[in-house]
């Protein structure tokens, strides 16, 4: 059955004008209004691609509103705050795990996120971290192994490196890292993304959050996706993201959350550095699962335009899980979409925390 999109404004990344969009089996056919069986009239709304969030932490459970209200009172964030969740996690059921994360992807549903990524990390031992990527599997196909997210006794590296890799690849399509004082160092994990490389997983890496540090380069020496973060660069960092391809994945609303500076989204953009944006969702730094609102807060605390952070929201997402056939409504995309009630992406700066998005579609299919 064919769906013709009509009558409003289209981003699609396209080479050529768009003043139609034709969903067919649920793929775009068309830029030009043709045959269809159903017709869309947007009454001059825009449709832009769906959102594509290549960073959560959506399994867990409990909360960390005390340690919210802690750096209020000027307590800084410290990767340590980590194993309240840890502990709230093991002691949570499989199904209690399963209803929240459901809850959550669910609600980033609702904001325009149609492609979710989501890591585990929140078990720390090997049948925990089993269990997280079991429930991520149930709501993506873009699972990230984060064993190594803060040390958890004596000898971790290898447990990770070990049994906790042999139960976990399996259920995952990558696995990512927490290279940052007070969790891991360049060379631990080297050690852990070259384990998880050897078993066919994809890297991404946690990277120059808190300080600058070396995982920027390791993430470029190690062909990794993305570095995620990236809020601490030197000249040579940004040069090195470039020049191995690596996409820098930014989550400005954990800055917003923890009172941190900024990356640099501008300067790695005007170097030609493929980027990101990602809600970061987890419950310690970056409780939202809302796209549009890291848009916001790119456009206004960031210096990028409105255009640059919507791409780097959906086709820059996009780059950084390695799909090609998201984040963007070219021919033979699938046919992720939204449809926001304003003229323009503009609007989803311009007018921050009101819900804008009026439908969203995914493969084809109407899903709000």
């Amino acid at each position: 059955m064919a769906t013709v999109f009509r009558g409003g404004s289209f981003v699609a990344w396209a080479d050529e004008p768009v003043t139609a969009l034709v969903v067919e089996d649920g793929l775009v056919v068309s830029h030009r209004e043709g045959p269809a069986d159903e017709v869309v009239e947007l009454a001059g709304r825009c449709v832009i691609p769906g959102f594509v969030d290549s960073h959560t932490h959506l399994v867990f459970a409990g909360d960390r509103s005390e340690e919210f209200e802690a750096r209020l009172a000027g307590i800084p964030y410290e990767a340590g705050g980590i194993h309240a969740t840890v502990a709230a996690t093991r002691a949570a059921g499989t199904a209690q795990l399963t209803a929240s994360a459901e809850r959550l992807a669910a609600e980033a549903l609702r904001s325009g996120t149609t492609t979710l990524e989501v890591k585990s990390g929140y078990g720390l031992t090997v049948d925990d971290e089993r269990r997280l990527l079991e429930v991520a599997g149930t709501i993506t196909p873009h699972t990230t192994f984060l064993g190594a997210h803060v040390p958890d006794g004596d000898g971790y590296v290898a447990l990770v490196t070990g049994p906790m890799l042999d139960a976990c690849a399996p259920l995952a399509t990558a696995a990512d890292a927490f290279c940052e004082a007070g969790a891991f160092d360049v060379d631990e994990c080297r050690e852990v993304l070259l384990a998880a490389q050897a078993r066919g997983l994809d890297l991404h890496l946690h990277a120059n959050q808190l300080g600058h540090g070396g995982g920027v380069q390791l993430a470029a020496e190690l062909g990794a996706l993305s570095a995620d973060h990236c809020t601490h660069l030197s000249d040579a960092d940004v040069v090195a993201l470039r020049d191995a391809s690596v996409t820098a994945v930014l989550v400005p609303a954990a800055e917003f959350s923890t009172f941190s500076p900024y990356a640099p989204a501008r300067k790695l953009l005007d170097a030609g550095v493929t980027v990101a944006l990602a809600t970061d969702c987890n419950p310690g730094t970056s409780f939202t699962t809302s796209m549009p609102f890291v848009i916001a807060l790119a456009v206004r605390m960031q210096q990028l335009s409105p255009v640059e952070a919507l791409r780097a929201a959906t086709e820059g997402g996009a780059a950084a899980l390695g799909q090609s056939d998201v984040g963007h409504l070219r021919l033979g995309a699938r046919a992720d979409l939204v449809v926001i009630d304003a003229p323009s992406p503009t609007h989803l700066a311009y007018r921050p925390g009101v819900d804008l998005v009026r439908q969203v579609w995914r493969g084809g299919q109407r899903l709000r």
